[in-house]
């Protein structure tokens, strides 16, 4: 396995233009409490669903449907900062407090204590920079959820991973025409 040295995690960046994570978490907490959009969203039984909406100041923004036992798996938002909301239900993210680089790499081996939990309901949500690395699950067995994403600039590729143990090893990237 490469040895590879993660950085800390970066600063925030110099405001370009576009809105701040603290800005797309406003944004998704404001939107996730319109009850009448959230109860617009079709829910499908057996996959997510979704619907794009316009974020602030140029930023993209996504309605989400997660049936009981779905799951984003990992993946990152191509050197996008965000954030994220719970409208209803619970999610949980599981994500890395690590700064991980986005190029030059296929099989990475994390170190102990780069895991994190939280659990994410009632209009609670959180904001990330651009090197963050997560998976997103509805672990309800009979419960829908939905969330409200937002993402700035507008994602321009996602990495999608595997992960078994400490080994988290690239996949995939997708372009937004995939989606």
């Amino acid at each position: 396995m490469p040895d590879v040295q993660i950085p800390a995690r970066p600063r925030a960046r110099a405001h370009d233009g576009g809105p701040s994570a603290a800005e797309l978490l406003d944004f998704t907490h404001r939107t996730a409490a319109d009850r009448a959009l959230i109860a617009s969203l079709p829910l499908d039984p057996e996959g997510r669903t979704w619907v794009r909406l316009d974020g602030p100041r140029g930023s993209e923004a996504w309605l989400i449907g997660w049936p009981p036992g779905t799951g984003t798996g990992w993946h990152d938002h191509g050197g996008s900062r965000g954030a994220f909301a719970a409208a209803a239900g619970e999610l949980t993210e599981q994500s890395l407090a690590a700064a991980l680089p986005t190029e030059g790499w296929k099989t990475l081996e994390l170190a102990d204590g780069v895991d994190r939990e939280r659990r994410l309901s009632d209009g609670r949500g959180r904001a990330f920079g651009p090197h963050h690395v997560h998976q997103v699950l509805n672990l309800s067995p009979d419960t829908h959820a939905v969330s409200v994403h937002a993402y700035y600039p507008p994602l321009p590729l996602m990495r999608r991973y595997s992960r078994t143990g400490p080994v988290l090893r690239l996949e995939e990237v997708e372009r937004p025409e995939e989606w």
